[in-house]
């Protein structure tokens, strides 16, 4: 036993499990010493070897549940230990959306500081399977030469083999199925990480959930595809609603699943779907929303906090292809969206275009430097949208809000962290933060987004 750590690697102990990390694992103590655990809830007891020890903490493998929680189920995927995608599905969907409720009410209170704030009981689905709109499928060959297309292991590049996952669309399985069977009758090769060798590398499907069309895409390392009529004909036959087939080239060795150039195989080169009453384009590098059912909760939820009356001008920071943008645009007078992303901003015109709206504007540019620049210029915002990637909004970005002091800031979050601590740089400067609703956009994982509310003083 190593000097001020009470446990021993290598040795079992009997746990009672207190608490539940942002990554979905139980948390456990011995003498004052946190053990995380893998798999196990809050409330269980349990018998864990001690695997890793370091100075403050240590993490723990679960050997048996002695006393389970009243929220543990049978997970519904064979594979769920092994891939690492699914941190929840162990526990009853009542108790996941308790969990994602409770790490915002966590961030909120500690990292933010902020007390006076009305947070929601966490927005669920009514079904919350097969509710992904988009799969990527890597695939390779074992050790043994058997053929491998699935998900990669937790923290891993070693695939899993799977048939079947139970939050991706069926057309999705489907597909796997027939390259699964193409690959094995005509002796296609298959990508090898280590040596840059061989032609098939993913897998990726989409689907629009309100139309019905999917989109088949096979990336390979390089530009031809042995006997595709074989594999267009046998996907048509296979998947109903098939509208596109595409063969995407990435010769590049990095991990990086799409490549820039795309080989219309069979039909257009894009699919269409709805958020809402809003129709979409989506190009096999188009960035969606992976749950079209809760992205028209959560964005609902956005434009019901914007309180707009159609007078104001809005700025939509962080825009991507202009989606919640568009919402805006229904109770607007304008809106500019700002996106560093120049695919994103092109996709954003030509969403605004196909649905036939007016009133936005969007510019390519990092948010932080180009609403700054509008507010300089004189374009001063009633209404401020931001939806950051998971490291938040960059500070300028936050001292220019300050600063333009707008009516409302309706903030998109993916990360409860990041989160409290800008709700709590804006607090601190003349904003009150009224309420935040998180939404459930990722059934059986950890991730929980919010929408959070914040009126002028």
């Amino acid at each position: 036993m190593e000097k001020g750590i009470p446990v021993e690697k290598n040795r079992d102990y009997i746990v009672d499990i207190t608490g539940m990390t942002s990554e979905g694992t139980g948390v456990a103590r011995i003498e004052g010493y946190t053990v995380f655990v893998d798999g196990a809830l809050h409330g269980e007891r349990a018998e864990i070897k001690i695997v890793k020890t370091l100075k403050s903490y240590g993490f723990g493998k679960l050997l048996r549940i002695m006393t389970p929680s009243k929220d543990r189920i049978e997970p519904g995927c064979g594979i769920v230990k092994r891939c690492g995608g699914c941190q929840l599905q162990h526990a009853s969907y009542e108790a996941q959306l308790r969990y994602k409720t409770q790490q915002v009410r966590d961030a909120i209170h500690r990292l933010g500081g902020l007390d006076d704030v009305a947070i929601h009981d966490a927005i669920g689905m009514k079904e919350p399977w097969r509710y992904r709109n988009k799969a990527q499928y890597p695939v390779g060959f074992a050790a043994d030469g058997t053929l491998k297309i699935g998900f990669y292991a937790n923290r891993t590049h070693d695939i899993i083999d799977a048939n079947q996952c139970m939050i991706q669309d069926e057309a999705s399985e489907n597909a796997v199925a027939v390259v699964r069977e193409y690959i094995g009758k005509y002796g296609i090769s298959v990508y090898d990480e280590k040596t840059g060798k061989g032609l098939v590398r993913h897998v990726m499907t989409r689907k629009g959930f309100v139309t019905g069309e999917v989109m088949v895409c096979i990336v390979c390392n390089g530009g031809t595809l042995p006997n595709k009529e074989v594999l267009v004909e046998k996907l048509k036959d296979k998947i109903a609603g098939l509208k596109s087939v595409i063969l995407n080239v990435n010769v590049q060795r990095t991990n990086v699943i799409m490549g820039d150039r795309n080989i219309v195989l069979f039909g257009s080169d894009a699919i269409y779907d709805y958020i809402g009453e809003f129709k979409f384009k989506i190009s096999p590098l188009s960035f969606f929303q992976v749950n079209p059912v809760q992205t028209e909760v959560l964005y609902g939820k956005a434009l019901e906090f914007a309180g707009l009356t159609g007078n104001e001008t809005v700025f939509d920071a962080y825009c991507g292809i202009g989606t919640i943008s568009l919402f805006l645009s229904k109770r607007a007078k304008m809106v500019y969206g700002v996106e560093i992303v120049e695919q994103a901003i092109e996709n954003a015109k030509e969403n605004a275009k196909l649905n036939s709206v007016t009133n936005t504007e969007f510019i390519l540019g990092e948010s932080e430097k180009v609403i700054p620049e509008l507010y300089r210029k004189g374009v001063k915002a009633d209404v401020i949208v931001v939806d950051p990637p998971r490291k938040g909004c960059g500070e300028e970005l936050l001292e220019v809000i300050a600063e333009m002091k707008p009516e409302r800031v309706v903030y998109v979050s993916c990360n409860p962290a990041t989160l409290a601590r800008d709700l709590k740089y804006l607090a601190e400067r003349g904003f009150k933060v009224q309420e935040v609703q998180p939404v459930d956009m990722f059934p059986h994982t950890v991730h929980c987004e919010a929408v959070a509310l914040l009126v002028r003083e």
